[in-house]
């Protein structure tokens, strides 16, 4: 293979990056009071009630069968372009270009629709504690601007906002749920949520679909991997960390809300609500007081906020990590002379996100069923698919290096059987949301195809210019993905 040329511009910032702030990047990513708050109450409505803390240990365990392929192969390629990188060393660079276009639709998509929920949530507040009017979309271009100037900055200063911010948000929703546990909630302690009947209630399906799409995130460490100390180390400790973190604590917390509410009243008081997203609020409100609450109110800001921050960086990194590599123009692979940062992949990625945010503005577009759920669970439906490509790419990387030294360590079980597994179950999952996926955005029958059809053409345009790489530069084709700092 030939060896990977110096590039004449600084990489990104080795050594910038603890585990526990690779950690705080991707549980800020996941959102977890925005998820607890916004997007659980739905799923409870919509999905299987209060059995739904059942499903969500369900997600738990195969996204664990997943990172057992995705650390692994973590420990023998760091690379700024996660999901893109494996994919190319695993499956090629013509499905490994798919993968990185649909890693960058995905992410820039998502972080998109967050701005909306986060201009309405805002807009909501301020409105409603200081009696200031302002249309949503000027809160989410103040939040824009911030994000961008941290998003050009050295990593370690957006590590260092969102480790405060995550640690405020857990510390405060573990005080709510001490006091609905320690007061016994409707009807006691007890574990109705996890009975079959509860479980089978409803709809599971769509029910596991909210529960996969509030772990986003989780699979982002990958991306850290050339700014982390010691990255074969830290990014597999911090995957689980993520993945077990995050499980423990909506599982506690989902648990605590359905204890608060009742089994069986549950879902008739998210029924009778005119907007679900404020059910949490309610609890606070009788379990723990009014004080708590308006922490709560303002960590749901914040929440949201964090997660615009990390979803930028990955948009950036993979960015960064094409332009690097050429499969998009050169000069997103330049990093920043001084801050060591993805600044053009950064400044691009903001210039996307006005752009649209600005175009929803103007066609009085609402910013959370429209803006919002149109494109977080596009990239929803990316995001599992680029983990079934990925699991896929586990395999083809450790088949092909089988009798290569630097992998003899690697089991049979963690880089085959896992993955295959993860595979199946994940492709299992992607048929699921697209079957439910008028049910999930609220989208009618054509709209919501072609919000899906937006998938497939993202991976055939990386596709494209994998195809168009390999004509112009050979060279260069068979570099994709092998970057390592």
């Amino acid at each position: 293979m030939l060896q990977q040329t110096q590039a004449p511009h600084p990489g990104l910032r080795q050594g910038a990056l603890s585990i526990g702030f690779i950690i705080f990047f991707v549980v800020s990513a996941a959102s977890p009071l925005s998820v607890l708050a916004g997007g659980f109450p739905i799923g409870i409505m919509l999905g299987n009630g209060p059995g739904t803390p059942a499903l969500l240990l369900l997600t738990l365990g195969i996204l664990l069968t997943f990172s057992a392929g995705y650390t692994a192969m973590a420990r023998h390629v760091t690379n700024a372009g996660g999901f893109y990188a494996f994919s190319c060393r695993g499956l090629g660079g013509l499905l490994g270009g798919g993968a990185g276009m649909l890693a960058m639709f995905c992410y820039n998509i998502l972080q998109i629709g967050v701005y909306g929920l986060f201009g309405a949530v805002v807009s909501d507040t301020v409105s409603t504690t200081f009696h200031l009017v302002l249309p949503w979309w000027v809160y989410s271009f103040m939040a824009l601007a911030s994000v961008a100037i941290l998003g050009y900055r050295q990593i370690d200063l957006s590590a260092r906002l969102l480790s405060v911010m995550v640690t405020a948000e857990y510390l405060t929703i573990l005080v709510l749920d001490a006091c609905i546990l320690l007061k016994g909630g409707e009807a006691g302690v007890n574990l109705d949520a996890f009975k079959p009947a509860a479980v089978s209630s409803g709809s599971p399906s769509i029910g596991l679909l909210f529960c996969f799409a509030a772990f986003i995130g989780f699979e982002a460490t990958t991306i850290y991997g050339e700014e982390a100390r010691d990255p074969k180390r830290a990014i597999p400790i911090a995957t689980f960390a993520a993945v077990l973190l995050i499980g423990a604590f909506y599982s506690l917390s989902l648990w605590a809300m359905v204890v608060g509410a009742g089994a069986n009243k549950i879902v008739p008081a998210l029924q009778a609500m005119q907007d679900p997203t404020t059910f949490i609020y309610g609890l606070s409100d009788r379990y723990a007081g009014h004080g708590l609450t308006q922490v709560i109110r303002v960590l749901f800001i914040v929440s949201i906020y964090a997660g615009l921050l990390a979803f930028h960086n990955s948009a950036a990194r993979y960015f960064f990590a094409s332009g690097r590599d050429r499969l998009l123009p050169q000069v997103l692979g330049r990093a920043h002379c001084q801050h060591q940062s993805p600044h053009v992949g950064s400044l691009l990625q903001s210039c996307i996100a006005a752009v649209v945010v600005g175009l929803f503005a103007l066609l009085h577009a609402d910013p959370v069923l429209q803006l919002f759920a149109w494109l977080s669970n596009v990239a929803t439906l990316c995001v599992i698919l680029l983990m079934a490509i990925t699991s896929a790419a586990v395999i083809g990387f450790f088949r092909k290096r089988s009798a290569h030294h630097s992998v003899r360590g690697e089991s049979w079980m963690r880089t085959q059987a896992l993955p295959a597994i993860s595979c199946v179950l994940l492709t299992y999952v992607l048929v699921t949301a697209i079957r439910h996926f008028d049910v999930l955005t609220g989208a009618s029958g054509w709209l919501a195809d072609a919000l899906c059809s937006l998938v497939p053409l993202a991976v055939l345009l990386g596709v494209a210019l994998a195809a168009r790489l390999r004509r112009v530069s050979a060279e260069h084709y068979r570099r994709l993905g092998t970057y390592t700092p």
